[in-house]
Parts: structure tokens; sequence; C-alpha cells
């Protein structure tokens, strides 16, 4: 019995994308474009997390296979809509989330993530609401984000550029305007949890 010769199934999938970005460009089926890249985007992404799930000693596959999900998403939405870059950037983030929640001895993993995942919110901001003074967003996002390393990964150094980051974003201010009013509240408050949490687990 012969092998199944890979070259058929990629030049099948070549041909119906010429054919779909054909009747795109026509006005046939509009989208089709979009739908095409975003059926490969998430056939890379299934591939790389059955890599992840199946073993977990492959934990780098985490990174790709939810940036490429992501990416797969950020095809799919209208960009009037300005949720293509938190899709990706969030993707991103997700997946260096992942790494560390895989084996806690990652928890440098934890930094980029949240770093990822608070550019993605400030290009939310940027795109969807036409936000342009968003840096206060990006020192409250790291300050969170040191924040949980101090936590999660009981990092005592971690609240110190964590309570910098976050006094500093705050004097800088936020953007309140629309759902971005109530960000301060939930700031403060995941903020006091955490190091509430933190100094009852020292205790114990």
């Amino acid at each position: 019995m012969k092998r199944f010769d890979f070259r058929i199934l990629i030049g099948a999938i070549l041909v119906l994308g010429g054919i779909l970005m054909l009747l795109d460009q026509m006005g046939i089926l509009r989208g089709a474009t979009n739908l095409f890249w975003a059926g490969i985007l998430a056939i890379g992404a299934a591939l790389f997390l059955y890599w992840f799930i199946s073993e977990r000693s492959r934990w780098w596959a985490a990174i790709p296979g939810f940036t490429l999900a992501g990416m797969a998403v950020s095809s799919l939405l209208p960009e009037r809509l300005g949720w293509g870059g938190l899709a990706v950037l969030g993707g991103i983030g997700v997946g260096f989330w992942a790494v560390y929640f895989t084996d806690r001895r990652y928890w440098w993993a934890m930094i980029p993530g949240g770093v990822m995942l608070t550019l993605g919110v400030i290009s939310a901001m940027t795109e969807a609401y036409q936000i342009a003074d968003t840096g206060g967003v990006l020192l409250v996002g790291l300050g969170i984000t040191f924040l949980l390393v101090g936590f999660l990964a009981n990092m005592m150094w971690a609240y110190i550029p964590a309570g910098v980051l976050l006094v500093i974003g705050f004097f800088q201010g936020m953007p309140f305007v629309g759902p971005f009013q109530y960000v301060w509240i939930g700031v403060l408050l995941l903020a006091g949890v955490i190091l509430i949490l933190s100094a009852l687990r020292g205790r114990t």
C-alpha cells in the first residue's frame, strides 16, 4: 500500500484558498479570504495545542498554539470593532500563562503573559475606544503582573516593583471612558485582596 502523499493535501488546500480568494475578490462570497486564513490558523493552533495537552513536557507548544488561535479569532473579527489586537496579543499572553499553570516552576512566564495581556487591553482601548492616553494602563497592568508573581510564585521581591508601578500608574491616571470608568475600582479591590491573602498565607 502506498503512503499518503501530503503534497496532495497541501495542494488541495492551496487550490481551495485560491478559489475562495477569487470569489471574495469578485464579490460573490464576501469574507471568504478571512475565513480561509482563519481555518488555516485554527488548524495550526489545534496541532500545537494537541501537542501541548498530550505531553505537558512540550510546554513551549502552548505559546504558538494560543498565538495562532488568537490570530484565527482576529481574522474573523470585523476591523471596525478594533478588537483584533486584543485577540492576537491576548492569545500570546494566555499562552505564557498556560506555561506557568502547566509547571509552577516556570514562574517567569507570568511576566510576558501579563505584559502581552496588558498590551492587548491597550490595543483595544486605542482601536475600539480611540483612547490615546494609556500610559497609566500600561503601568497598572505591569503592577498587577508583578503582584501576581509575588502571590502565586511566593516571590517577595515582586511586591516592590508591583507597588511602585501601581502607585505611579495611579497618579499618572487612567482614562475613565465607558466601561473603563470602573477599572480603578476593580484594580484596588484585586490588589487589596491579593495582599491580604498573601499576608494570611505567610502566617500559616
